[in-house]
C-alpha cells in the first residue's frame, strides 16, 4: 500500500481560509451542531461499513450532542471522546476509517474548544477523497477531491450560521 498522508495540513490552502472565516463568525454551539451533523451524516457511514460493530465514534458524537443538551458533564463526554481517537489508532492500516475517526473525535471536541472544528476539515475531507479515489491517488488528485469536500463541508455550515452570531467563538489558530 502506498504511504498515505493522515491529514490534509495546508493551513493557506484557500478553500481552509474560507471556511476559518466563516468558522470564526460563529458560536462554539453552532459550530459544534454543524461538525457533528456533518459526520453523523456523511463521515460516519464510511467508518460503519468497515466497522460496524465499533461504536466508538458514534458514541462520541452522542456524548458531544448530550453535552449540549446539558444532559451529561464535560468529562463523561470525554472519555467517549477519547475512546473514540483510541478508535482512530485501532484503525491503522484503513486509511479511510482512521480519518474518518478523527475528524470525528476533532468535530465532537469541539465542545470543549471551538478550534477543534476545523479537524472536520484537515480530516474528513481527506477521507472522503481517499474513499473515493483510493490511496493510489496522486497527491494532486487526492488534494483537489478533499478541496471540493471541504466546499461541502464550508456549504453545510452556511446552511446553519447565524447571521450576525452575537457571541462568535473566539479561536485563536495558532498557525
Amino acid at each position: 500500500m502506498p504511504k498515505t498522508r493522515k491529514m490534509l495540513c495546508d493551513w493557506k490552502a484557500p478553500y481552509i481560509q474560507s471556511l476559518m472565516r466563516l468558522i470564526e463568525t460563529q458560536s462554539k454551539e453552532t459550530l459544534a451542531n454543524w461538525a457533528i451533523t456533518y459526520c453523523e451524516e456523511r463521515l460516519l457511514p464510511l467508518w460503519e461499513r468497515d466497522y460496524p460493530d465499533d461504536l466508538r465514534p458514534q458514541q462520541a458524537l452522542k456524548a458531544a450532542r448530550e453535552w449540549l443538551s446539558g444532559t451529561i458533564k464535560l468529562p463523561q463526554a470525554k472519555k467517549k471522546i477519547l475512546a473514540c481517537h483510541g478508535a482512530a489508532r485501532d484503525a491503522e492500516g484503513n486509511p479511510v476509517a482512521q480519518a474518518v475517526a478523527r475528524a470525528i473525535g476533532q468535530s465532537a471536541s469541539t465542545i470543549h474548544s471551538a478550534r477543534h472544528c476545523i479537524g472536520l476539515a484537515f480530516y474528513g475531507a481527506l477521507a472522503v477523497a481517499y474513499d473515493q479515489l483510493g490511496t493510489a491517488a496522486s497527491w494532486d488528485e487526492i488534494e483537489h477531491c478533499a478541496a471540493a469536500e471541504c466546499g461541502r463541508i464550508e456549504a453545510a455550515l452556511r446552511s446553519m450560521a447565524v447571521e450576525h452570531e452575537r457571541n462568535p467563538a473566539k479561536i485563536n489558530w495558532n498557525c
